[in-house]
């Protein structure tokens, strides 16, 4: 009884503060982190919460000016235009203030900006729903609204300070972190990452490092953390066909083995790896990877006599026959 109670005031104070601001924004009560590799200089913002999709409404991020997380009772705005005033040379406080400052809705906002430089503005309106906060540290900003308990962001923040790894392996260590604490009170549903760097390229394509969305999952900061180390994989896999595009077959290799040894079972990454054994002479090596992957699925030895033609596979006729009868 005392759970439905709950869920019905929850529901009621929704309703109401839409029908006061006459708002048709999404309601995303979530957790999230914004964060800046000192190493690296990439930038990033990841999110977690009970709504459908959180990462096309919470996210936001350009390469070489900053990332936005805004959320609760969401203005999406905040996104693009905390983005345009950053890059016109604001400070994400300035930029926060100014937008603020002409929201009629802002006691129901919670919103982070983080620039190139690290430097952070978090703003917890005093209506959000409770448990509600935020805590700043070096390069990041953690907050969070509608949790079940107040130890959230304390625990995020902890998280990211001491996990060790790249950017998106501490920000999802915060995102775990928040799910230890029970996170939010509704349970969960989406998840979303974004990592841009910190100096833009001009071309748009080459500026995103990561941009990955669980838009509906029974589990979806687990499953982001898994298409995550998905990505990483094939990060290796798409430089090993650059290298194999260039001639350097055993660059290649090496890259294709660093993909395979996260995914040891993806026969596409065994086998690419194999093919470059073949192309580096290495065949006594090669052989009982390929029997292994025909043997699973013949089309994969369709697929080799064809490359042959394009030259990514280059070995002599007597060595491809032998290939063909494994």
């Amino acid at each position: 009884m005392k759970t439905l109670n709950l869920i019905f005031i929850l529901f009621i104070s929704q309703v109401v503060c839409s029908q006061v601001y006459k708002t048709t924004e999404p309601l995303a009560h979530t957790y999230s982190i914004v964060a800046r590799d000192s190493v690296t200089g990439h930038i990033g913002v990841a999110v977690q919460s009970h709504w459908f999709s959180v990462g096309s409404v919470v996210t936001y991020g350009k390469a070489g000016v900053g990332v936005v997380a805004t959320q609760s009772f969401v203005n999406p705005s905040y996104g693009p235009k905390g983005l345009a005033l950053m890059e016109q040379g604001l400070t994400p406080q300035q930029a926060l203030d100014a937008l603020l400052k002409n929201d009629t809705g802002e006691m129901f906002r919670q919103v982070a900006f983080l620039n190139t430089k690290g430097e952070v503005a978090t703003h917890t309106g005093s209506s959000c729903i409770e448990a509600a906060g935020h805590r700043q540290g070096r390069n990041f900003s953690v907050q969070a609204n509608m949790m079940l308990n107040n130890t959230v962001w304390d625990a995020m923040a902890n998280a990211f300070e001491t996990t060790t790894g790249d950017l998106s392996d501490r920000m999802i260590a915060a995102l775990k972190a928040a799910q230890d604490e029970k996170g939010d009170i509704r349970g969960s549903q989406s998840a979303a990452i974004l990592i841009v760097k910190d100096k833009a390229t001009g071309n748009s394509w080459e500026d995103i490092i990561m941009d990955l969305r669980v838009e509906d999952h029974a589990n979806p900061v687990a499953e982001l953390e898994r298409i995550v180390k998905v990505q990483k994989a094939y990060d290796f896999m798409n430089k090993g066909d650059l290298a194999m595009e260039a001639g350097d077959s055993k660059m290649a290799e090496n890259l294709y083995l660093n993909a395979q040894k996260l995914f040891p079972d993806n026969l596409e990454m065994k086998y690419w790896y194999a093919i470059n054994l073949l192309n580096n002479k290495e065949f006594e090596k090669a052989h009982p990877i390929l029997k292994e992957i025909f043997k699973e699925d013949p089309n994969w030895k369709i697929l080799t006599s064809r490359i042959v033609k394009n030259k990514l596979l280059v070995i002599s006729e007597v060595e491809l026959q032998k290939v063909m009868k494994l």
